[in-house]
């Protein structure tokens, strides 16, 4: 009866939130409160406005008492709280060392379900940049009538976050500076360019690892998908791959279990509806060598 109640519940807060999305004008989408999107063919220098401005120091630990509070908000979307049983997104981000005051690059934001969580973890004194491209924002939302674009402007306007800027601009093209960020997020998302072609894989972990300042932190997780499968129409990778990728890059790699699951069939696509999205995957914490 209670799972009965919390599936009603998110079903009909799903539709709201759907509801409020569409309601906006393209013009209140532009527009609305923090949202601050800028495009890479803007100078770079003034791609990301001074709110952004680099961490100070000495950063805070990450306060998780503070973050497992903020992430039963009401102003978070139930569909993205339903997905934290199977991401734990407390957990990953405390193994991979993000702390407040950081700047963060969350990279392909999507929909936003990491952009406001990491928006909390990082506080007032951090900045969250949410990466998109043109054509991601346009895709539809997981299990939703709206589009990912439309998702993070909404999640960025009824969640406050005003220390989040949207950055609308391809991977190969970001517009940011050499050691200008303190950690990076890349989520479900290397297996799209490793598996067309690894070297794709490794321009954009090189690309990254430049972003990153020295100590900075890249951290990785995806679906895992065994060698010898078709992973490329899987939409998944093996564990292997993604590190030796990440050493090649000149990252230190330090792996963790904690998003395993054992029932999970690496022969079956991701979207098959048998797994109900709840894959097996490795998690990666990628840092940069101190100088």
């Amino acid at each position: 009866m209670r799972r009965l109640r919390a599936c009603v519940l998110a079903i009909c807060l799903g539709h709201i939130a759907s509801v409020n999305a569409q309601s906006l004008t393209p013009e209140q989408a532009q527009n609305v409160a923090n949202t601050g999107a800028y495009k890479s063919s803007d100078p770079p220098s003034n791609n990301i406005p001074d709110s952004c401005s680099p961490a100070s120091r000495p950063l805070q630990e990450l306060d998780t008492d503070a973050l497992s509070h903020a992430l039963i908000s009401p102003s978070r979307e139930v569909t993205d709280y339903l997905r934290d049983e199977t991401r734990k997104p407390i957990q990953t981000l405390d193994f991979l060392g993000l702390k407040r005051g950081m700047r963060v690059l969350d990279l392909y934001a999507a929909g936003g379900y990491y952009t406001f969580i990491l928006s909390k973890a990082v506080g007032e004194n951090g900045c969250v940049i949410a990466q998109n491209t043109q054509r991601g924002r346009a895709f539809i939302e997981d299990r939703q009538a709206i589009t990912q674009g439309e998702a993070l402007d909404t999640k960025i306007r009824a969640g406050n976050l005003s220390n989040v800027r949207q950055l609308i601009a391809p991977t190969t093209a970001l517009g940011l500076a050499p050691e200008s960020l303190d950690f990076i997020l890349l989520t479900l998302t290397l297996h799209d360019y490793a598996n067309p072609n690894p070297e794709r894989a490794k321009a954009l972990l090189a690309t990254l690892y430049s972003l990153l300042r020295s100590d900075g932190i890249l951290g990785v997780s995806d679906h895992i998908g065994d060698t010898g499968n078709n992973n490329s129409a899987l939409h998944r990778m093996p564990q292997e791959q993604a590190v030796a990728l990440a050493q090649d890059a000149g990252f230190e790699v330090t792996t963790s279990d904690l998003l395993s699951v054992h029932t999970d069939d690496h022969s079956r696509s991701i979207f098959d509806p048998r797994l109900a999205r709840n894959t097996d995957r490795f998690l990666l914490r990628l840092q940069k060598p101190a100088r």
